[in-house]
């Protein structure tokens, strides 16, 4: 099975995404995980706009063509610099570039930036303004959280979403939980405040011309297409995507996008025996790419032979291809 490549720079439909997570979404992850769907749209690690601007930029956006429709997350609270690294992605051919207004780590509030900028709306709209003044044809858009700290999210949301939406953007990803800045740590915050789906379907209601996509504790498809025949324009999922990769994406084609057919594990994995070969071809490690591989088989028989294989050996000096074969083959074994 191959990977076709779709034109840069196509406006993404937000209907189903993969969530940016650090050490997780990187350019192996996406491969993988369009080899699963065509039409979900994925996005990179956050990346900050002063490392784009001053750091290794082919490292940092550098993307196989064959991830389209794949979008760019930026971390910043600069005008200027966003303006500059939303350039930068564009040139890549991202076809879209979010704004992280929902990431609640220390270091990300130590830069002035992420789920903090949520107390400064206003700035947000600065922002986001200069990054479609920037752009030469990526879609703009923002993902934010409900509140922060002692907020009040049905108070701060909508008022947030006015501000940010009259510079010109129509696109928010909601993750429906607060952050609490003081006091969780970012593990903490993805699991401990309470969910409010509710809050986000009201806004959609509220808010009826932006587009409004759903983030935070969605588990499974079946959720995110009810969310989505509620009304939302999309559900973004984490790591359910992850850690079950086919569970979430195998089926998305058909049933979220109306388009297509479904997909194996099984195929997705005959797709990445040549991208493997590339990658080790240019110096690469198999164990970069097969340790978002380890989920694949997840719930069927043999998925702990495969797993153990991987682990085991995928890091090991000189592995290659033949080590996902092997792993297949124990897999294929204890099932029958």
């Amino acid at each position: 099975m191959s990977v076709k490549a779709v034109t840069p720079n196509t406006r993404p439909d937000p209907r189903l995404s993969v969530a940016p997570m650090m050490d997780w979404t990187d350019r192996h992850c996406r491969y993988l995980h369009r080899l699963l769907s065509r039409h979900t749209l994925l996005y990179t690690e956050m990346v900050t706009a002063p490392a784009v601007i001053h750091g290794d930029v082919d490292r940092l956006l550098g993307f196989d063509p064959a991830e389209h429709p794949v979008a760019l997350q930026l971390g910043g609270s600069d005008p200027v610099q966003l303006a500059k690294a939303t350039r930068t992605g564009c040139e890549f051919g991202y076809g879209e570039v979010n704004l992280n207004v929902g990431c609640p780590s220390d270091r990300v509030q130590s830069g002035r930036f992420g789920a903090c900028l949520m107390k400064e709306p206003a700035l947000v709209a600065d922002c986001v303004q200069a990054m479609i003044e920037a752009s030469t044809g990526a879609k703009i858009t923002v993902k934010c959280r409900i509140g922060v700290d002692d907020q009040i999210p049905a108070d701060i949301l909508p008022e947030f979403l006015d501000t940010v939406a009259a510079r010109g953007i129509n696109s928010f990803t909601i993750h429906a939980r607060m952050a609490w800045l003081d006091g969780l740590s970012p593990k903490e915050n993805r699991d401990i405040p309470p969910l409010d789906y509710e809050l986000v379907h009201r806004m959609k209601a509220e808010f009826p011309e932006l587009e409004i996509i759903l983030n935070g504790g969605i588990a499974d498809l079946d959720t995110a297409i009810e969310h989505i025949e509620r009304g939302l324009d999309g559900a973004m999922i984490g790591r359910a995507a992850y850690h079950t990769p086919t569970d979430i994406l195998a089926t998305a084609d058909r049933r979220v996008f109306g388009e297509g057919s479904d997909t194996t594990a099984e195929q997705a994995v005959a797709g990445m025996l040549p991208y493997i070969e590339d990658h080790l071809a240019k110096g690469g490690r198999l164990n970069q790419i097969t340790r978002h591989m380890l989920g694949l088989f997840t719930g069927r028989a043999g998925a702990r032979q495969w797993r153990r294989t991987l682990s085991e050996q995928a890091h090991k000096p000189g592995a290659g291809p033949e080590v996902v074969e092997q792993a297949l083959t124990h897999l294929t074994q204890t099932a029958a």
